[in-house]
């Protein structure tokens, strides 16, 4: 058995103890989705939610979501887009690109699976008083809030595609336009 060195830090106890209670939190937001998405499985799940709040975002930027190889998601795109989920379209800026798009029917399976997940909270939430209620509500939008801006924090930053001919919106002579085929020679004094 291991051996405590003294009583556990207040933010490991809460920790924990949010562990358990979001236990029939989880409970439902499980049994929503095994009841709306029976035609997908889990990750392809969260491939979709993740185009859905990222609409447009490219393959390399949702495997990293997902903590994916780029292969894996890629196969998991191609699934996605055989089951009439996902939509692939060719970057605005870089053609080799490619955006990723949901289709009304991904669109209609996460309305029916937020209203599904809805009901039975609601139902739950039915059973608490007001205080109860509001403290909830206020305590996950500060988790929320909280979550997201660290999401943030520790995001890869992606490279914007850049044109190798235009820096600063200025054009930049290409080969075919110097002399004889010659790059120019900077003259020092």
């Amino acid at each position: 058995m291991a051996e405590l060195h003294g009583p556990p830090d207040p933010e490991t106890s809460i920790a924990a103890a949010l562990d358990t209670a979001a236990g029939a939190l989880l409970t439902v937001w499980e049994a929503a989705r095994e009841r709306t998405t029976s035609r997908v499985s889990g990750a392809q799940l969260r491939a979709i939610m993740v185009v859905d709040q990222h609409d447009g975002i490219n393959l390399r930027r949702l495997a990293s979501r997902l903590d994916m190889l780029l292969s894996s998601a890629s196969r998991l795109c191609d699934r996605l887009v055989a089951a009439g989920m996902l939509e692939r379209e060719p970057g605005r800026l870089d053609r080799r690109e490619i955006s990723l798009h949901l289709t009304q029917e991904a669109r209609r399976l996460l309305v029916e699976l937020r209203e599904d997940r809805r009901e039975q909270l609601a139902r739950i939430l039915a059973g608490m008083t007001p205080q109860g209620r509001e403290a909830l509500l206020l305590g996950m939008r500060e988790f929320d809030e909280t979550a997201r801006r660290q999401e943030a924090r520790s995001a890869p930053v992606e490279p914007v595609p850049v044109r190798p001919d235009v820096i600063d919106g200025s054009q930049i002579p290409t080969r075919l336009d110097w002399p004889a085929g010659e790059p120019p020679v900077a003259r020092t004094a």
